[in-house]
């Protein structure tokens, strides 16, 4: 089951942030066709979030055709997202943890990393267009 936690310091909202771990979940193969998402009550108790906008963000998945909210039962996943490309993430999940503990032994920061990868990251993506 998924954990869902917040960066209060990333300045994207609270239901933007629930619903980029659920795709991410999806596409990582965390969640699976069929999975139950934890209820608006649990999710409210580990997080310390409205009700609301926990609702919002459900919402916004089934409006996407990811989950299925079924009345008495809970919330349901309806599809995954990149299951295609499952078998090549541990490879990568590798070469990125080698990356990671290159970037500490140079002395950077968890920020500073952050920094680094996302602006890599970044050009990279426009360069591709």
């Amino acid at each position: 089951m998924i954990e869902f936690h917040l960066d209060t310091r990333s300045g994207i909202a609270p239901y933007m942030q629930l619903i980029r771990q659920v795709r991410h979940a999806l596409r990582l193969g965390v969640l699976n066709e069929g999975d139950k998402l934890p209820t608006v009550k649990e999710v409210v108790a580990r997080v310390a979030i409205n009700p609301n906008t926990v609702s919002k963000a459900y919402r916004e998945l089934e409006y996407e055709g990811l989950v299925t909210a079924r009345p008495g039962l809970g919330t349901f996943v309806t599809r995954t997202l990149g299951a295609d490309s499952l078998s090549k993430h541990e490879p990568l999940r590798q070469s990125l943890t080698r990356w990671l503990a290159e970037a500490r032994e140079a002395g950077l920061d968890d920020e500073s990393i952050e920094a680094l990868f996302l602006s890599s990251f970044r050009s990279f993506s426009e360069a591709r267009g």
